[in-house]
């Protein structure tokens, strides 16, 4: 038997177990652990780690932006494809608040384009656009994209210094090449005009470019000394595209299926070039989701179907919003050299 005194504590120690800490065993046992107040739902217990979400990939920049602001031309390319489909442009202050957001968004190069931009107020709509984003917007590099017609000389006088590099349009230089495909006008020399516009760039300090489509009609042609001669930064050399809806189906304003040609006969055209030094060749799986393109609209125009299909407009939704619909392939741009030296205080010109 055990001592009074030992006795006495064992059934203390049983009193206290039975009325205080066994309901309390019991309870933590019975009931899952609460989580802690400071814990963030959306990753989860320690226990639960493999359940974390992935992280959204980062926003696209709008590092380099093709602006084509009208759509009105006065030439009729049979392979164009960004057609007259609507004579709207955007009030000046606008197009300037949605090239605003744009740089805010990490815009570094803005190119506008047509249509023919010089055609809008006889090129001093597209004049106040350049000054602007090189004036307040501080943009690296500010470049047109034209056909040449209607450009002269007052243009490089009152807007030449915020003007960083000049494309012109010349598919061929052959003027009867240049009729067939429709890239003419009455009583204009299209290749004499163009070395008068590349004598201009030189005398303004505008870096000069020149863009080709091969099609049918000039792929067979031999280029070699006309573009040495002319030295342009970049002759940019496009396989003919085509975009339904715009040159291509029912609802396109062309018919551009008689202008394309094979990879084949793209390759051999660029096998014929390949001493030319400032070529930049771009075949149709190159060019088609590796630009962004803003409409009239400002709306970006995602090509992956095949058709040029609109976001909203930046302008409503913001850059962000809008771009995530433009279908940019940024891995293609960065592939074809869509990143370059693209500032003319950076290239090493003799004017």
């Amino acid at each position: 038997m055990l001592a009074p005194p030992l006795r006495l504590l064992r059934l203390a120690l049983a009193a206290f177990w039975s009325r205080y800490l066994a309901p309390t065993c019991l309870w933590l046992f019975a009931f899952p652990r609460l989580p802690s107040l400071n814990a963030d739902p959306a990753k989860g217990t320690p226990e639960d780690s493999s359940t974390t979400t992935t992280p959204p990939p980062p926003p696209l920049v709008p590092l380099s932006v093709n602006y084509h602001f009208t759509r009105q031309c006065n030439y009729r390319c049979g392979f164009c494809f960004h057609t007259a489909k609507t004579s709207f442009v955007l009030p000046l202050e606008e197009a300037q608040r949605g090239l605003r957001l744009l740089k805010e968004a990490g815009m570094e190069k803005i190119n506008f384009s047509g249509g023919e931009p010089f055609l809008h107020e006889r090129g001093d709509f597209v004049g106040k656009l350049v000054r602007f984003c090189k004036q307040e917007l501080k943009l690296p590099s500010v470049s047109i994209v034209s056909n040449g017609s209607m450009i002269k000389e007052r243009w490089f006088k009152h807007y030449g210094e915020y003007l960083d590099i000049l494309a012109v349009s010349c598919d061929s230089f052959f003027e009867e090449v240049n009729v067939l495909i429709g890239r003419g006008q009455r009583g204009k020399n299209h290749v004499e005009n163009l070395h008068k516009l590349k004598q201009w760039c030189q005398r303004y300090g505008v870096a000069f470019k020149i863009n080709s489509v091969i099609n049918q009609f000039n792929m067979e042609e031999d280029m070699n000394e006309q573009i040495k001669a002319l030295n342009p930064v970049r002759w940019k050399v496009f396989q003919c595209l085509l975009i339904e809806g715009e040159n291509s189906g029912e609802d396109a304003l062309r018919e551009a299926e008689r202008f394309v040609i094979s990879d084949e006969d793209f390759e051999q055209f660029l096998k014929r070039h390949k001493g030319v030094s400032c070529l930049v060749p771009e075949s149709n799986q190159k060019m088609k989701d590796s630009y962004l393109i803003l409409d009239e609209y400002m709306r970006f125009l995602n090509c992956v179907n095949g058709r040029k299909e609109p976001s909203r407009s930046i302008l409503d939704v913001g850059v962000q919003d809008a771009i995530k619909f433009s279908g940019f392939d940024e891995k293609m741009f960065l592939k074809r050299g869509g990143k370059y030296v693209w500032s003319k205080v950076d290239m090493a010109l003799e004017w």
